[in-house]
C-alpha cells in the first residue's frame, strides 16, 4: 500500500532536517565551534531550531502514516501535513531573529495545533475501531490467511 501523504510529508521533513543541519554546520565552521555551541548565540539558536524540529517531526510523520493507513489519503491530511511543514520553516526563520517574533510564534502555534489535531484524529479512529464497527474490506490489512 502506497501512502502518498506520508511519503510527501516525510520527504519534506527529510529536506528540512538536512537544511537545518547544514545551517548549524555552517555557523559552527565560521565561528570555529566544531564541538558544542561555544556560547555563541547564533550557534545556539540554529542548534535549538534543529533540535526542536527533530522533537516534533517524527511524531507528526508517524501520526500521518497511521491515519493514512486507517482512513486513506484525504485533503485534510494533506492540509495538516502542509501546515506543519510551513510552520517548521517559519519557526526556523524565527529562531534567527530576536524573540518574540511572529515567525517563531506562528511556527510553534501551528505545530502544536497540527499535533493536537492529528492526536485527536488518531484517538477518534482508535475509538471507532474499538466500538465493534465493521471495518470496510478495502481498509483491512490481513497479516496472514484472511480466511482464518
Amino acid at each position: 500500500m502506497i501512502l502518498p501523504v506520508t511519503l510527501a510529508i516525510a520527504a519534506a521533513v527529510a529536506l528540512i532536517n538536512l537544511w537545518l543541519a547544514l545551517r548549524v554546520t555552517r555557523v559552527r565552521v565560521y565561528g570555529k565551534h566544531m564541538l558544542g555551541d561555544g556560547a555563541d548565540p547564533a550557534v545556539i539558536a540554529k542548534m535549538r531550531a534543529h533540535a526542536n524540529f527533530t522533537e516534533y517531526a517524527p511524531t507528526i510523520v508517524i501520526l500521518i502514516a497511521l491515519i493514512e493507513l486507517a482512513r486513506g489519503p484525504s485533503l485534510w491530511l494533506w492540509l495538516v501535513g502542509a501546515a506543519f511543514i510551513v510552520a517548521r520553516l517559519a519557526h526556523a526563520i524565527g529562531m534567527d531573529r530576536p524573540a518574540p517574533n511572529p515567525f517563531r510564534l506562528v511556527g510553534a502555534l501551528v505545530t502544536w495545533l497540527a499535533l493536537l489535531a492529528l492526536a485527536v484524529w488518531a484517538l477518534a479512529i482508535g475509538y471507532q475501531a474499538s466500538a465493534d464497527k465493521p471495518v470496510p474490506a478495502e481498509r483491512t490489512i490481513y497479516l496472514g490467511n484472511p480466511k482464518g
